[in-house]
């Protein structure tokens, strides 16, 4: 693992972004932001899952007023999405919003680009450079063909020196692109020639599978190599999905630890239990879990406790009767009907005695 690249410090709300602090996890609602309730729904799910910071979109001014609203009933900083119209920046930032992301070069020209920045002045509120591959600088892809990494990078460059002109400088910067590849050397070269704050993420990722493999390869290639901020990984489905990803994703960096750690084995001939049916259910009942615990889940009683011998506690399924242990000893036999609810109540236990 090499070295966190030390980055200047920005904030989003109360929470710091770069200069050593911990790498951020963040997400986006699908709701309709005009929809209240259900906006406020979603983010209380999120928050539960863990995220740190998150973005609504903000199709209009009745969706930058419902922020109001919104701010008032979450407790994580909130990011206004934008596209194209700066008064759409300026009344989400009226209304509450604790950063935005934009792209600079389809706000309408400088001066528009000077009234969104004098709002955030005034507001206490950062900007996120969004480049994405889809939508460059026709001038920039003519140059360089297509959306190669010192395209993105190139554009990224040129808005954020357009803010840096106007006096501003609570920046954060993504480059984002459907291919990982692209996505991987285009934050090297900018890591590389600035020190702002990056923000993570492979956009369109695609759904559960592919999604979660896709940025997995390339977020957790820059992060090993010290590259990242904040991160999201965009996956085609409920998005508490993506932050269930995410700290899986930085557990495994040895990055940062939320929750239980799950490891359970693929089955094989010799597994005699539902082992498939028993993951599922502890994975479901541990997602309310903070505690730091490695949980097992184990297909046979020959391999259980020694494959899983530094689990925390496992359980192993048998021939009508499974066993639970802790720490690659056995702690008790139980039925096969009866193990999963004792699994879950041990598990109870063993939480309440870390807190």
């Amino acid at each position: 693992m090499q070295a966190r690249k030390n980055t200047r410090q920005i904030r989003v709300g109360p929470v710091p972004i770069g200069g050593g602090a911990p790498i951020a996890v963040q997400s986006m609602t699908n709701t309709d932001t005009r929809d209240v309730a259900a906006t406020v729904a979603q983010i209380g799910r999120l928050e539960e899952a863990g995220c740190e910071i998150i973005r609504v979109a903000v199709l209009d001014l009745e969706a930058a007023a419902a922020i109001k609203a919104i701010r008032e009933q979450i407790t994580i900083p909130l990011i206004a999405d934008i596209h194209f119209d700066h008064r759409l920046a300026i009344a989400a930032m009226e209304h509450g919003a604790q950063g935005i992301r934009i792209n600079p070069g389809n706000l309408g020209g400088e001066e528009k680009l000077a009234r969104v920045a004098d709002a955030a002045k005034a507001h206490g509120v950062a900007i996120r450079v969004g480049v994405n591959a889809g939508s460059l600088e026709k001038d920039i892809l003519a140059r360089h063909g297509h959306p190669t990494p010192a395209a993105l990078v190139e554009s990224a460059r040129r808005n954020v020196a357009k803010l840096e002109k106007l006096g501003f400088e609570e920046i954060k910067i993504s480059l984002k692109s459907s291919d990982a590849l692209t996505t991987v050397e285009a934050y090297r070269q900018l890591s590389a020639v600035s020190d702002y704050p990056l923000h993570l993420g492979v956009t369109e990722a695609g759904g559960l599978i592919a999604g979660t493999v896709k940025s997995s390869v390339a977020l957790g290639i820059l992060l090993y190599e010290g590259i990242g901020d904040t991160f999201r990984i965009s996956l085609t489905r409920d998005p508490v999905e993506e932050i269930r990803v995410a700290y899986e994703l930085l557990r495994s960096l040895h990055l940062r630890f939320r929750g239980p750690e799950l490891i359970s084995c693929p089955t094989c001939g010799r597994c005699q239990v539902n082992l498939f049916s028993l993951a599922e259910e502890v994975e479901r009942y541990i997602q309310k879990i903070k505690t730091p615990l490695k949980i097992a889940v184990m297909g046979c009683v020959v391999n259980g406790p020694g494959e899983a011998r530094e689990a925390d506690i496992g359980v192993a399924g048998g021939h009508g009767v499974g066993i639970i242990f802790k720490k690659g000893k056995i702690f008790k036999k139980v039925p096969e009907a009866e193990l999963l609810a004792v699994f879950l109540a041990e598990i109870e236990k063993m939480t309440l005695e870390h807190q």
